[in-house]
C-alpha cells in the first residue's frame, strides 16, 4: 500500500471537551468534507482526580508544555475533587446522536476515563467488566444500535481487558500506539479482536518540545505521515477548542496534497494484503507523554 491515508481518531475525555469541543469539530469536518472516528467518555468526568499522577515522570512537564488550566479549564480539573463528577454524554446527548448522524464512526472510550486511566493495572475484574458493560449500555439506549469498535483511554490496556474486548465481538480496537494494524499478543495469551493503533504522535506529546509551536507542528506530523495508513489521535479538548485553527489547517494541507482522511475502521477495510500480523503488547513509556502506553512490538 504506497498511498499514504490519513485515519483520524477523537478522544472525548471530558464534559468540556464534549460539549465545546465536540460541535466545534464536527463544524471543522462538516466544512472539509470528512469523516472521523469518535470515542466517547459517557461517564463521570473525574478529571480532578488527575492530580494524583503529580508524580509521575514527565506530568509535570507535560502540564506546562500544554497550558493545562487553558486546556481542560480550572472547573474540569476540580471535578471529582473539590466539585462533583458530572455525567459526560448524559448532559446533552443530542450531540452524540449528532456525530453518528453525520456519517462519523462512533465507539467506546470509556464510562470514568480517569479510572482506567490511572487504575485499570490494579483494578478488579468485575469493576473493569461493569464500568465498560455501562458505557455500552449507554451507546446502545441512546443511539439504538451497538458499537462496532472502542479505543481505551490514554493507551492502557491489561490483557484481562483485552478479552473482555474480545467478548464484546468489536470490529477493531484502538488501544495501542504502534506502526500498523495488527492482532495482539499480551501475558502468554493470543486475541482475536484487530488493533489499528495510534501511528503519529499527538499534539499534546508534541507542543513544546523540540522547538514546536503552534506555526510549526504541523509541518512536522506532515513529515511524520508516510506512505500506507497513518493514525492521528486527537482530542476535543485542545484541538476541538483553542486548537480548532490548527486541526483545520493541517487537514486542509493532508487534503491538499491528495491524502485522504477517513475513519479508522475504514481504513481498516480498505487494507490489502490477507491476515493481519501478530504483535506483542507491551507496556513503554514514549516522547512527551507522562507513564507507560501499551505499545506494539515485534
Amino acid at each position: 500500500m504506497d498511498e499514504k491515508v490519513l485515519a483520524l481518531k477523537v478522544d472525548v475525555d471530558t464534559l468540556k471537551g464534549y460539549l465545546e469541543g465536540t460541535p466545534r469539530l464536527l463544524g471543522v469536518f462538516g466544512k472539509l468534507e470528512v469523516r472521523a472516528s469518535f470515542f466517547f467518555s459517557f461517564g463521570p468526568d473525574n478529571s480532578g482526580k488527575a492530580i494524583k499522577r503529580v508524580f509521575r515522570k514527565g506530568f509535570i512537564n507535560k502540564m506546562l508544555r500544554t497550558n493545562a488550566p487553558g486546556t481542560y479549564g480550572l472547573k474540569t480539573m476540580m471535578y471529582g475533587t473539590i466539585l462533583p463528577a458530572p455525567l459526560i454524554v448524559p448532559r446533552d446527548p443530542a450531540l452524540f446522536r449528532r456525530a453518528i448522524s453525520e456519517g462519523h464512526e462512533c465507539g467506546i472510550h470509556a464510562w470514568d476515563h480517569v479510572a482506567w486511566q490511572d487504575e485499570l493495572d490494579r483494578m478488579a475484574d468485575a469493576t473493569m467488566r461493569e464500568h465498560f458493560a455501562r458505557a455500552f449500555d449507554m451507546f446502545r439506549d441512546l443511539s439504538g444500535g451497538e458499537p462496532h469498535c472502542c479505543a481505551a483511554p490514554a493507551w492502557k490496556v491489561t490483557a484481562a481487558s483485552l478479552t473482555m474486548q474480545d467478548e464484546y465481538g468489536f470490529d477493531y480496537c484502538s488501544d495501542t500506539r504502534g506502526s500498523s494494524p495488527f492482532i495482539p499478543r499480551m501475558g502468554g495469551m493470543t486475541f482475536k479482536t484487530p488493533q489499528v493503533p495510534t501511528t503519529l504522535p499527538t499534539m499534546d506529546e508534541l507542543l513544546g518540545s523540540d522547538g514546536l509551536d503552534d506555526d510549526s507542528i504541523n509541518s512536522h506530523l506532515l513529515d511524520l505521515i508516510k506512505p500506507g495508513l497513518n493514525v492521528h489521535t486527537i482530542h476535543t479538548e485542545m484541538e476541538g477548542r483553542a486548537k480548532a485553527r490548527i486541526l483545520e489547517d493541517f487537514l486542509s494541507r493532508c487534503i491538499g496534497l491528495g491524502i485522504p482522511v477517513i475513519p479508522v475502521g475504514e481504513a481498516l477495510k480498505n487494507l490489502q494484503g490477507g491476515d493481519l500480523p501478530f504483535s506483542d503488547v507491551v507496556d513503554r513509556e514514549i516522547p512527551g507523554r507522562a507513564g507507560k502506553v501499551a505499545v506494539q512490538s515485534g
